[in-house]
């Protein structure tokens, strides 16, 4: 058995009963104003016309097993640019460099699946050349928010003793602060070269690409001991692909479409902290 849960605003009555009428569920239970779940539903598809009326609506929806809850994860790993927080730190470091537009579109491309992501970092790296250093604190003082929900939903995921990680095709000098300042457990991220205080265009070992973060993470299970459907793994793009299909259950947070078609879960509307709607504590 599976429950249907429609989350990321008031779900108005009509679909309430549409939902009802459709799948038939054993309860029907409201969870704060911003969430139905429908319990005990037999079928894990939804009808276009269900899908359609959810999406007018503006509102998102899972299908997740029933009884499962966040206590039965013990492993789950993030990507950072556009998941964990607010922006693309390299979007940000080249707006300094005044080719914020530039590189903005190969990332947007990268993110897409458009485009090697290797060779696109690359690319974009080497546009950062004679930056100074500097321009790496204000971005994360002046420019760097946490998305909506992400402090409360790894609060709710320390709070159960489950794993935390980031991994993620950006750079160490905001994913270590990041870990250091959520707490994380782990972290991972490509290293920008800085000589005489400034980036060189080139990142210092071994680049972090979609199979590094999906390597890490099968690391780290093995690490901890976990089966795959103990691990959940959230990003935006395609860089996220590998990674997520290593994991049990995957969430596409605001992400592309190509990531959204591979994910179990999507997220369009609501925050991070959404995922405790799907799996309660």
């Amino acid at each position: 058995m599976f429950d249907l849960v429609v989350y990321g605003g008031p779900v108005p009555t009509y679909l309430i009963e549409a939902i009802q009428s459709t799948l038939k569920p054993a309860a029907v239970k409201p969870q704060a104003t911003q969430a139905v779940r429908f319990a005990g539903v037999a079928s894990n598809e939804l009808s276009d016309s269900l899908r359609q009326s959810l999406h007018n609506e503006q509102l998102d929806w899972a299908i997740v097993p029933a009884g499962r809850s966040l206590k039965d994860f013990k492993l789950v790993v993030f990507d950072m640019d556009s998941t964990l927080i607010n922006i693309e730190c390299i979007d940000e470091l080249a707006d300094f460099a005044g080719r914020k537009a530039e590189v903005s579109a190969i990332t947007e491309a990268a993110m897409r699946g458009e485009l090697d992501y290797r060779e696109s970092l690359q690319k974009r790296v080497a546009i950062l050349e004679g930056l100074n250093a500097q321009v790496l604190a204000r971005v994360f003082s002046e420019r760097l928010l946490l998305n909506p929900g992400a402090r409360e939903l790894l609060e709710a995921l320390q709070a159960a003793n489950i794993h935390t990680a980031l991994l993620s095709g950006g750079f160490t000098y905001f994913t270590e602060r990041l870990r250091i300042e959520l707490g994380l457990d782990f972290a991972t991220s490509n290293e920008l070269e800085i000589v005489s205080g400034k980036l060189t265009g080139k990142v210092v070992g071994e680049i972090v690409d979609a199979q590094a973060k999906a390597d890490m993470l099968i690391s780290l299970s093995k690490e901890f001991g976990l089966s795959q459907d103990q691990v959940m793994a959230v990003g935006d793009g395609a860089n996220d692909l590998l990674m997520m299909a290593e994991a049990g259950t995957s969430v596409a947070y605001h992400a592309k479409p190509a990531t959204q078609a591979k994910a179990t879960h999507a997220i369009n509307h609501g925050g991070l902290d959404s995922i405790l709607t799907l799996y309660p504590a």
